[in-house]
């Protein structure tokens, strides 16, 4: 059904962490929000996120900013 399904897709999902290398002292608002909803608050800190699209967006809109890892 439709719990099996989510799961799958849940499993399959590429895990990135993400770590702000760059500060975002004078970066546009637009930017220092979308790094704030990545989850990230002080430099160096690093998050792990599963890469959906909506978040490959907003990391390809601040990848300037982050070191990109891909992790398993």
């Amino acid at each position: 059904g439709l719990m099996t399904m989510t799961k799958k897709t849940k499993t399959e999902m590429k895990k990135v962490k993400l770590t702000l290398v760059k500060s975002v002292i004078g970066r546009l608002p637009k930017h220092k929000e979308t790094v704030k909803h990545l989850g990230l608050r002080r430099m160096h800190q690093t998050v792990e996120r599963e890469l959906t699209p909506t978040l490959q967006g907003m990391v390809n809109k601040v990848s300037y900013l982050l070191k990109i890892e891909e992790s398993n």
